[in-house]
């Protein structure tokens, strides 16, 4: 079996997880890593094993010999990077948000299908176990007609620095960073839905930058169901922890994390339904993105379009754009 070559775009807390990851995948090798600085690339290559440590991105560019890169770097360079290394042939994972805005997804779809190359992005939430058992709940129709669901992307007590918080970097706050998973992750348990409309209301409560860290957003999906998303950092408290959501349906209600049933039995009673899952080390478990690297290495090796992909990725931002227009204007942005 062909060896599959990854490049490592980006040596920060992220990339760990998918160095990680990587490394329990046969047949796999993490060939070179790039940094901001020689000391940090160095430092993380020596960390996994890596042969070569570079600053710039020009050395991997010009390496034909790599199969793909994951690029984890501030949102401001996911575009452009994903643009030169599909032009290099080169499968690419990309980091959520996948972009800027939606109009750069645009810009990355167009190259890739001129390079008919791939490009995932890191929604790692569709490949948690208790995830799929909510999606597989709700695909079959056990919670009734699903007209309401609540999702949360909330940091409690605490808020990144750095690039996070600043405009030109990343593009947007607690939404751009948390606000993407629970938006994702509630449309992946509802079938994938396209939205029609988005009503949000989106501030900056905590901290001295020019990025939100705080958003309400209202969801209407071509299926029916209304979706509240929150977002937000340093928040005094939070329902639920990141990619957390509550689903309503006409017989019954799915929560996940903590993960339980509750089905509506008859006037003012219930039966809750704790599934036998499996325990989770932390909420972010390692599992779920060596799952992701797994699938990200699978599609290189049978040329599969990775799902999620480009359109999992720009509906999210899709989304997120509509909100800060939203937000702006004070009215409904229709998609």
């Amino acid at each position: 079996m062909k060896t599959i070559k990854i490049a490592l775009i980006g040596a920060g807390y992220i990339s760990d997880y998918h160095a990680r990851g990587l490394q329990l995948i046969p047949n796999v090798e993490i060939t070179a890593v790039v940094a901001r600085t020689i000391e940090s690339a160095k430092k993380f290559a020596e960390k996994y094993g890596i042969p070569n440590a570079y600053t710039a991105i020009q050395k991997v560019l010009e390496n034909q010999e790599i199969d793909g890169v994951v690029i984890s770097t501030p949102n401001q360079f996911h575009a452009p990077y994903a643009i030169d290394f599909l032009k290099s042939d080169k499968a690419v994972f990309l980091e959520k948000p996948m972009a800027m805005n939606a109009e750069e997804c645009k810009q990355i779809d167009l190259v890739a299908k001129e390079s008919n190359q791939l490009v995932m992005v890191g929604h790692m939430w569709r490949f948690d176990t208790d995830t799929n058992y909510i999606k597989d709940t709700i695909a079959s129709g056990k919670l009734g007609k699903v007209f309401k669901t609540k999702g949360y992307g909330i940091h409690e007590n605490w808020g990144p620095s750095g690039w996070f918080t600043k405009k030109e970097f990343a593009g947007g706050g607690a939404l751009a960073d948390m606000g993407v998973h629970a938006i994702d992750s509630i449309r992946y348990l509802l079938g994938d839905p396209k939205p029609i409309k988005v009503y949000a209301r989106v501030a900056t409560n905590f901290g001295d930058y020019d990025v939100d860290d705080s958003a309400i957003i209202i969801i209407t999906w071509d299926n029916g169901t209304e979706s509240i998303i929150e977002s937000g950092w340093w928040h005094p408290h939070m329902d639920g922890p990141e990619a957390a959501a509550g689903i309503f349906g006409t017989k019954g209600y799915a929560s996940l994390f903590p993960t339980f049933l509750k089905m509506t039995t008859g006037e003012e009673t219930f039966e809750k339904i704790i599934p036998e899952l499996p325990i989770r080390e932390e909420h972010c478990d390692q599992v779920i993105y060596s799952r992701q690297m797994e699938h990200f290495v699978s599609s290189i090796r049978n040329n599969e379009t990775p799902i999620p992909g480009i359109l999992e990725g720009q509906i999210v931002l899709e989304i997120v754009d509509a909100a800060y227009k939203s937000s702006e204007t004070g009215e409904v942005i229709n998609l």
